[in-house]
C-alpha cells in the first residue's frame, strides 16, 4: 500500500506556470521530477525514488498468492514496466496538447474569419440599404421631373394650339391687307400716271412759250415721235430725261421708256427701276415679256422688247444702286445682251467694272430667266417662287433686284428682298435700283 501511495503522488499533473512553490517542496523531499515545457506552460511528473517507496512489508500483486513472499526483482520490473508506461502516456499527453492547439489555433482563424466576414457581410448590407435609398430617391426624382415634363408639354401644346389660331387670324389679316394694297397700288399708278401727263403738259406748254422757235422735246412729246432707243433721242437733240417713245426696227411695235439724258452723259433707256415699293415685281412670265408698271415710276420695260433691242448691236449694261443709309454704288457690263423667248431669254453679260464689287451679282452669264409660273432656274426648290420675282436666278443666286420691296428698319434679313450680294450681302433688301443700257459706241 506504501507503493501504491507513493505512486499516487508520484503520478499527479501539476500546469506548472503558477506553482513554482509547489515543485520545490516536492524536490524536497526526494522524489523524481519530469518536467515537460509546451508554449507558455510548463508540465511536471513526479515520479517515487526505489528507496523512498520500499516497505518493510513487501507489496503483493492480486494476480500472486496473498501468502506468497513478493520478489524484489519483479517489483523492479514491474516499476521499470510503469515508468515506461508513463513515458508513452506522456508521450502521447503530449501529441493531444499538441493537436487540441493547432484545433484551438484553427478554431481562433476560424472565429475571426467568421468575424471578418460578418463584418464585410454588414457593410455590404449597409451599402445595399443605401443604394436603396438613393434609388428610391432617384425614382421618385424622376417621377416628379416625369410629371413637371408633362404640364410642359401640355403648356406649349397650349401654346402652339394658341399661336397657331393667332397666325390664322393674321394671314387672314394679311391676305385682306394685300387685297387693300393692290387696290390702293392701282389707284396710286393711275394717280401717278394721271400727274406725269398733267407736268408733262404743263412743262411743254411753258416750253414751247419760252422757246417758240426751238421745238425739240415740244415735237418728240407731242408728234410722238419714235426712236429705236433713247440714245438715238439724245443724238436727235432731245437732252431732257422723261419718257420716250420707242419702236423696234421693222415692227410697229411701242413702247414707253424712261430716258436718262444726264447720268454719265446721257442716252440710257431704262429696263428697269424700283424706288418705292408702289409696283408688285411678283408677276408671270407673259408680264416680264410685255413690260409692266409705270415708266414715270416702277417699271420693268419688257424682255421682248429689251432682246430684239440688244441684238441688233452691242450695247452695255450699267446697274445703279440705293442702299438706305444713303449710299450708291454701280456695276457696268461692256457687253450685255438677251436671247430670244426660245432661249428663255438668256442673259450674256462681259467686262464688269464699277463699285458694286468686283463678282458679278448676277448669277453666271448663261443663265435662262424665270418667273413664279415659269421656272427655268437651276434649282429644285423653284427660286422665284421661294425669293418672289423674275430673274435669271441660277441656283437662287447672289442677286435680285426684282424682289420683295422692303421699307427701312424692315430690311435686313430678308432674303427675298432687293438684293446684291457682293456690294450689300445676301439679307440686305436694296432702297432703290436702276438698270439702264445704251449703245456700246454712243
Amino acid at each position: 500500500m506504501q507503493l501504491a501511495a507513493c505512486f499516487f503522488l508520484g503520478c499527479g499533473i501539476f500546469l506548472a506556470s503558477g506553482y513554482n512553490s509547489f515543485s520545490k517542496t516536492m524536490e524536497t523531499i526526494g522524489k523524481k521530477q519530469y518536467q515537460v515545457q509546451h508554449g507558455s506552460c510548463s508540465y511536471t511528473f513526479l515520479l517515487p525514488e526505489t528507496d523512498n517507496c520500499r516497505s518493510s512489508t513487501p507489496y503483493v500483486s492480486n494476480a500472486v498468492q496473498r501468502d506468497a513472499p513478493l520478489d524484489y526483482d519483479d517489483s523492479v520490473q514491474r516499476l521499470q514496466l510503469l515508468e515506461n508506461i508513463m513515458e508513452n502516456n506522456t508521450q502521447w499527453l503530449m501529441k493531444v496538447l499538441n493537436q487540441t492547439t493547432r484545433l484551438e489555433l484553427q478554431l481562433l482563424e476560424h472565429s475571426l474569419s467568421t468575424n471578418k466576414l460578418e463584418r464585410q457581410i454588414s457593410d455590404q448590407t449597409n451599402e445595399i440599404t443605401k443604394l436603396q435609398e438613393k434609388n428610391s430617391f432617384l425614382e421618385k426624382r424622376v417621377l416628379e421631373m416625369e410629371d413637371k415634363h408633362t404640364l410642359q408639354l401640355k403648356s406649349i401644346k397650349d401654346e402652339k394650339d394658341q399661336l397657331q389660331v393667332l397666325v390664322s387670324r393674321q394671314n387672314s389679316i394679311i391676305e385682306e391687307l394685300e387685297k387693300q394694297l393692290v387696290t390702293a397700288t392701282v389707284n396710286n399708278s393711275v394717280l401717278q400716271k394721271q400727274q406725269h401727263d398733267l407736268m408733262e403738259t404743263v412743262h411743254n406748254l411753258l416750253t414751247m412759250i419760252s422757246t417758240p422757235n426751238s421745238k425739240n422735246n415740244f415735237i418728240a412729246k407731242e408728234e410722238q415721235i419714235s426712236f429705236k432707243d433713247c440714245a438715238e433721242a439724245f443724238k436727235s437733240g432731245l437732252t431732257t430725261s422723261g419718257i420716250y417713245t420707242l419702236t423696234v426696227s421693222n415692227t410697229a411695235q411701242e413702247k414707253k421708256a424712261y430716258c436718262d439724258m444726264e447720268t454719265g452723259g446721257g442716252g440710257w433707256t431704262v429696263i428697269q427701276r424700283r424706288e418705292d415699293g408702289s409696283v408688285d415685281f411678283h408677276r408671270t412670265w407673259k408680264e416680264y415679256k410685255m413690260g409692266f408698271g409705270d415708266p414715270a415710276g416702277e417699271y420693268w420695260l419688257g424682255n421682248e422688247f429689251v432682246s430684239q433691242l440688244t441684238n441688233q448691236k452691242r450695247y452695255v449694261l450699267k446697274i445703279h444702286l440705293k442702299d438706305w443709309e444713303g449710299n450708291e454704288a454701280y456695276s457696268l457690263y461692256d457687253h450685255f445682251s438677251l436671247a430670244s423667248e426660245e432661249l428663255k431669254y438668256r442673259i450674256y453679260l462681259k467686262g464688269l467694272t464699277g463699285t458694286a464689287g468686283k463678282i458679278s451679282s448676277i448669277s453666271q452669264p448663261g443663265n435662262d430667266f424665270s418667273t413664279k409660273d415659269a421656272d427655268n432656274d437651276k434649282c429644285i426648290c423653284k427660286c422665284s417662287q421661294m425669293l418672289t420675282g423674275g430673274w435669271w436666278f441660277d441656283a437662287c443666286g447672289p442677286s435680285n433686284l426684282n424682289g420683295m420691296y422692303y421699307p427701312l428698319r424692315q430690311n435686313n434679313n430678308k432674303f427675298n428682298g432687293i438684293k446684291w450680294y457682293y456690294w450689300k450681302g445676301s439679307g440686305y433688301s436694296l432702297k432703290a435700283t436702276t438698270m439702264m443700257i445704251r449703245p456700246a459706241d454712243f
